[in-house]
């Protein structure tokens, strides 16, 4: 899912929290609910309803944010993004159901 760019002797990936309220009063609104939700979902994984962890390196970001602001109605919605950048794995604590996925750890299928 992601590309990632080599930096020195690492690679530089960051996790990104995206958090977002998006007006549903009206379809249009409801149409860019959906659309906030698809474009997150490209990215990262859902933890929450409307809470994304994305593992994005810098130039995905810069993609995700422009994406994103291209669909909401500043004027109705709001965007948060919370950069844990590339030592997360200390700054993020879980507690109950729907873990979520260390993409760094081996997947068995």
């Amino acid at each position: 899912m992601s590309i990632l760019l080599f930096c020195g002797s690492r690679w530089k990936i960051l996790l990104v929290v995206i958090t977002y309220d998006v007006s549903t009063l009206t379809g249009a609104g409801q149409k860019r609910l959906r659309k906030v939700a698809k474009v997150c979902q490209n990215y990262g994984q859902r933890v929450q309803n409307s809470v994304f962890e994305c593992y994005v390196d810098a130039t995905q970001f810069a993609s995700l944010k422009i994406e994103l602001s291209n669909i909401i109605d500043p004027d109705e919605d709001s965007l948060r993004f919370y950069q844990l950048g590339n030592n997360y794995k200390n700054k993020v604590m879980h507690i109950g159901a729907k873990p979520s996925l260390d993409l760094e750890d081996p997947l068995i299928f």
